[in-house]
């Protein structure tokens, strides 16, 4: 264990692979939610690593509410229904079916959110919208720019749905895919897909404008299952697979 540590992390990255190796731990039910953690002094002597490296990892691991520190007791891994705080694990995300799992919830979020965005809309909104569509398809379109321009794109539709959760909930997923936008970019021709991403997001707008819900849900749906498709993930079912097209 101690060279596995070494051999991944430099000093100032310790706190986080350690965080990260136990995080994986209580996701993968080796440590079960109730279950108290190893002293400091024993998860020092596991890792290889100073007490306040661990110190350091077990504040990380309670920020991100996946730990419920007891005084005079220790540390204690909560259930996923006790935790304060959304996290993923970005390592996670390089396993296929962890991305999979992680597109069919935006498939699922963003979906309903253009619908939702389509009926409540302003002018204000669309402004915004448009903002960030015209910044991907403008000078910045080949640029890491478009990138954050996508992204805010997205975030913009949710906030046009007058709801600050849903907000909140695809602001966090948008910042978990960035990392597959750059992907796609290096493993497709980079002008079909920018011609191809731009032309989705267009029809989105446009349903948007048009305040048609049914519209803007299914080109969101389609846009998440091309995003999908073009970092090699494949969405389980589109809804219609299952339901026989009954709604």
């Amino acid at each position: 264990m101690k060279q596995r540590l070494a051999a991944i992390g430099t000093v100032e990255t310790l706190p986080h692979r350690v965080a990260a190796f136990l995080s994986r731990e209580i996701e993968s039910g080796d440590l079960n939610p109730g279950a108290r953690l190893p002293t400091e002094q024993e998860l020092s002597e596991k890792f290889g690593v100073s007490r306040n490296v661990v110190r350091e990892a077990i504040a990380q691991l309670r920020a991100d509410g996946m730990i419920e520190a007891r005084q005079g007791i220790g540390a204690f891994v909560l259930a996923p229904e006790q935790r304060a705080a959304i996290r993923i694990d970005r390592e996670a995300l390089k396993d296929t079916h962890n991305m999979e799992r992680l597109f069919e919830l935006r498939c699922i979020l963003e979906a309903e959110s253009a619908a939702l965005a389509a009926a409540r809309r302003s002018q204000e909104h669309l402004d915004a919208i448009k903002a960030a569509l015209d910044r991907m398809s403008g000078e910045e379109r080949w640029e890491d720019g478009s990138i954050d321009a996508d992204l805010l794109f997205h975030r913009e539709i949710a906030r046009a749905t007058g709801n600050s959760y849903i907000h909140t909930f695809i602001s966090f997923v948008c910042e978990q895919i960035r990392q597959s936008i750059h992907y796609a970019r290096l493993t497709n021709p980079l002008h079909d897909l920018v011609e191809v991403n731009v032309g989705e997001h267009v029809r989105i707008y446009d349903a948007l404008v048009a305040g048609n819900p049914a519209a803007a849900e299914a080109a969101m749906r389609a846009h998440i299952i091309g995003a999908a498709n073009r970092v090699g993930v494949r969405l389980p079912s589109a809804r219609g697979d299952h339901t026989d097209g009954a709604r």
